[in-house]
């Protein structure tokens, strides 16, 4: 009895034994798959000498950008362990440095050896147009100063990623924007005389928006092109002017710049019928 109860409490270890051996194997193959997955995914890099701005950057890309896998180094001679990743796009820190300045147009070479397939953005406490002019004259898809509200930047390194090109929108070059309609503040001056009468229409008048339509024209606010609205929003280019066309027919509204002053109350809401034959214009 005492020799058969021995035998069973054995086989009772032994059947541990292979019960935690195939939880270790369960876990070794499952952290395989998941580092093989992360290899597959599309690579993202930011490039910042200083820990505590990278680590803030990295934090803030990896819980907006889930669909590509972030990297963070102090320098660009690290992009060397990249050689056998997809690497899609190389954010270059370069803070108060000019984009002439050697050690920056070093930099751009030695991504562009390392990884040639990979756009390039860079990051810089400079804002003016010359400096934004001198980054794409050098192959740069994305100009991003560190004055610009963090919901744009991410908007702009997504519109990189699917290949497109983003920088701050020229002072100078507005007016020839498609996306942008600057507002004639002569027209406009009598609008900020409205009564408490005239905001309470203008209430009226957008709560007809749609929550979506109610993002989009947030991000008409910033000032944002279709393209990068589009981006920002997970959403189709043809989808967002649909949004706009519906946004300035409730508001009543000739254009985007319109809608938007209507939006933050400066312009009183007109009556449809005012102007039968007037039609809402979309702005591609």
């Amino acid at each position: 009895m005492n020799a058969a109860a021995g035998e069973t409490q054995h086989e009772m270890g032994i059947s541990r034994k292979f019960f935690y051996l195939e939880e270790i194997m369960d876990d070794i193959t499952n952290s395989s798959r998941r580092l093989d997955g992360s290899l597959h995914l599309p690579v993202l890099v930011i490039v910042e000498p200083l820990l505590l701005p990278r680590t803030c950057i990295l934090t803030v890309l990896r819980r907006e950008l889930a669909e590509v896998e972030i990297l963070d180094m102090a320098t660009v001679e690290t992009l060397d362990c990249t050689s056998t990743r997809d690497v899609r796009l190389v954010v270059l820190s370069i803070a108060d440095k000019s984009i002439d300045d050697p050690s920056v147009e070093g930099n751009l070479a030695f991504v562009a050896e390392c990884c040639p397939n990979a756009a390039v953005a860079i990051l810089s406490n400079h804002d003016d147009e010359p400096t934004a002019q001198a980054a794409m004259q050098r192959g740069v898809r994305g100009f991003l100063p560190t004055s610009l509200p963090i919901e744009v930047v991410i908007a702009g390194l997504r519109l990189v990623l699917v290949g497109g090109v983003y920088r701050p929108l020229p002072v100078g070059g507005m007016n020839r924007m498609p996306d942008f309609e600057p507002p004639d503040a002569r027209g406009l001056a009598p609008a900020y005389l409205m009564n408490e009468g005239a905001r309470a229409a203008i209430d009226r008048s957008m709560t007809g928006l749609t929550p979506r339509e109610q993002h989009v024209l947030a991000e008409l606010e910033l000032g944002l092109p279709n393209k990068l609205i589009a981006a920002k929003l997970n959403l189709s280019e043809s989808t967002v002017k649909m949004h706009i066309q519906h946004i300035m027919r409730k508001c009543a509204a000739h254009n985007r710049t319109e809608a938007v002053l209507r939006w933050r109350g400066r312009l009183p809401a007109q009556r449809r019928d005012h102007d039968p034959g007037a039609a809402p214009m979309l702005e591609s």
